[in-house]
């Protein structure tokens, strides 16, 4: 297998960390982007895979920060084969409509969860469409507007609902010159993300990366009218 060069947000831990470990596995070379100035975990991977971890630090809610991002993976790479923006926060989960939202978090997760990977994309779109073309992004069954069933999470359903347009945008833009880009729900994934251990979620980290990854690898190369919308364990389709 040909050796890639992705650029991965998000890769302080959870899922994000295991794409990582994934690709670098596999030979690839990795351009992770995190919050963590000081990760253990990733220094260990840099250690083990000399010459083909370059991390660096990436907040995605903010312009200059991006940019500055972007300008490091620049220097070092024309070229990738693919951007994987995974990067996002869960906020608040349990305020309805007869509570007292707070509306300030509920943009700062709209910042970061929708804007931020179209951020990514926009700084790092002339080396994705001189390599692979391909833009992944981590979304959630929680965007999909025709299966909507909860009463609150207002800043994280209403950020991934954002993201899907945001990349149908995106697409329709790169697709006339071969880009394309695909959107997944990467499971119910034991993590940290609500502050709180998930246990009892159903997938490790690991096995939803690798499902993520299996997923690009077998439909990364088809280019439709609309972005693949994907649930990574079963490949189902969701709806918008």
């Amino acid at each position: 297998m040909n050796e890639k060069r992705i650029c991965i947000t998000g890769t302080d831990r959870g899922v994000g960390l295991a794409l990582t470990r994934l690709y670098l596995e596999r030979g690839d070379t990795v351009f992770a982007g995190g919050i963590v100035k000081e990760n253990e975990a990733i220094a260990e991977l840099r250690d083990r895979y000399p010459g083909r971890l370059h991390d660096f630090y990436v907040d995605i809610g903010d312009d200059r920060s991006v940019k500055e991002a972007a300008a490091f993976v620049g220097s070092r790479t024309d070229r990738l084969d693919l951007l994987l923006n995974n990067a996002a926060v869960l906020g608040d989960t349990t305020k309805t409509i007869r509570d007292d939202i707070d509306f300030d978090e509920v943009q700062r997760n709209y910042n970061i969860t929708a804007v931020g990977a179209i951020r990514m994309t926009n700084a790092l779109l002339e080396p994705v469409m001189n390599g692979g073309k391909l833009i992944a992004n981590i979304s959630s069954e929680a965007g999909s507007i025709a299966q909507s069933y909860r009463d609150a999470w207002f800043g994280y359903c209403m950020a991934k609902a954002a993201l899907n347009m945001g990349s149908t945008i995106v697409h329709n833009g790169i697709r006339k010159d071969g880009g394309r880009v695909m959107l997944f729900h990467p499971g119910w994934v034991k993590s940290m993300m609500s502050g709180t251990f998930t246990a009892e979620a159903t997938y490790t980290p690991e096995e939803s990366a690798a499902n993520i990854v299996r997923r690009i690898d077998e439909r990364g190369h088809e280019i439709h009218e609309l972005p693949l919308y994907l649930e990574a364990d079963t490949g189902r389709t969701l709806p918008w």
